[in-house]
């Protein structure tokens, strides 16, 4: 695509700009004209006569004459002065701008190509051609970012499919070939590989629906101790039995919270399911409510486990992100639970965040939600 003409074979705003510039110059240059030719003559004549002197002597028309002349003389040269600086200018504006313009395009057409690290340089020709080329990268870097998320979760979705996917195939042409039968343990293997991929299923779409607005919220004002008792309740067994003390530390005199309490159970229980994968037999999680900024209501489950690494923090909440790949598959995790409770909390306009002061040396995550009447933050 050139400066003057666009790619298809209209005139760009180059050409556009010239033209308009050519029509302001002409506009210009004929008004002058008619000022100097048909006004000018006759306003000189006026005063002349008004001085005194006979406007059809030899002098007056002379100096008339010489007027004339010498107003079209001066014309003549400021125009064509004009005429060149405005030349001038016109193709340096409009070639930065086309290029600009130009870069832009391109641009554009390589992100709509798939090209999505394509951005463009800021052209130094004014505020809002500068703002608009930041805000075309930011979406270009917006849209690579996404772009890549979404291809690292088909990965991902594949690598979970194939394991328990493998496992009932070969499972079931082995009891086809005869080689196995289905006794109780070939039935428990699969109901759990089966259990796996509806879990896998039902936790893609939860995330889904929260990510994307579209989950009906229940809002009710709640006792903050209630959804700790509540929460706890629910998850006391599992960690019974992997022998894990779950400790519930709730401050007295909070207020109530307008939230689901289906849903914000939903989170605490992710939450608590998250700290049991990663603390040993014989360590501690505390799930604990006190009071947050501005009135706000501030939960967080906090373990003496494995702890995270500060490389790791800024990623725990994206789906089916693994600080220890292999022992979280093998435990069961399915990488979703985190990125469901951000997009949970998230719909009642709360925050929350991971905290860690390293490896080995457990982690807390808190929420953060708007008491009643309160703004969370």
């Amino acid at each position: 695509m050139t400066a003057a003409r666009g790619r298809f074979g209209r005139p760009g705003i180059a050409g556009r700009l010239l033209v308009a510039m050519a029509l302001v110059i002409v506009t210009g240059g004929l008004t002058a004209w008619l000022v100097v030719a048909a006004i000018g003559p006759g306003v000189f004549r006026r005063h002349m006569v008004a001085a005194g002197m006979d406007g059809h002597t030899t002098a007056v028309l002379h100096a008339e004459e010489a007027f004339r002349s010498a107003s079209a003389t001066s014309l003549g040269l400021a125009l064509g002065a004009a005429a060149l600086a405005s030349l001038a200018a016109s193709l340096v504006l409009t070639r930065r701008i086309g290029r600009s313009l130009g870069a832009l395009s391109a641009a554009a057409a390589g992100v709509a190509g798939g090209r999505f690290d394509a951005r463009v340089p800021p052209p130094g020709i004014g505020a809002e051609f500068d703002e608009l080329a930041v805000a075309f990268n930011d979406m270009a870097a917006r849209l690579d970012e996404s772009h890549t998320l979404r291809r690292r979760l088909l990965a991902d979705v594949a690598h979970e499919l194939r394991t328990p996917v493998a496992t009932i195939t070969a499972y079931l042409e082995g009891v086809e070939d005869g080689v196995a039968s289905l006794t109780p343990d070939t039935i428990a293997v699969l109901r759990a590989q089966g259990s796996r991929l509806s879990r896998l299923a039902d936790d893609l779409a939860a995330v889904t629906r929260a990510e994307s607005r579209d989950l009906a919220l229940h809002l009710e004002p709640t006792a903050p101790a209630e959804l700790l008792t509540v929460a706890a309740g629910s998850a006391e067994g599992r960690f019974a039995a992997r022998g894990v003390r779950l400790v519930v530390d709730a401050d007295d005199g909070l207020p109530d919270v307008v939230v689901d309490r289906d849903r914000i159970g939903q989170v605490l229980g992710n939450l608590l399911d998250n700290a049991l994968l990663h603390t040993p037999a014989g360590g501690t999680v505390r799930v604990g409510a006190a009071r947050a900024d501005r009135g706000g209501l501030r939960l967080t489950v906090t373990d003496t486990g494995d702890g995270i690494d500060a490389a790791h923090l800024p990623h725990v909440f994206e789906r089916f992100y693994r600080v220890d790949t292999a022992r979280d598959r093998r435990q069961g995790g399915s990488g979703i639970g985190l990125a469901i409770a951000k997009a949970l909390v998230e719909a009642h306009g709360g925050t929350i965040s991971a905290h860690s002061d390293g490896a080995g040396r457990g982690a807390t995550f808190a929420v953060v939600l708007a008491a009643r009447g309160g703004q969370a933050r």
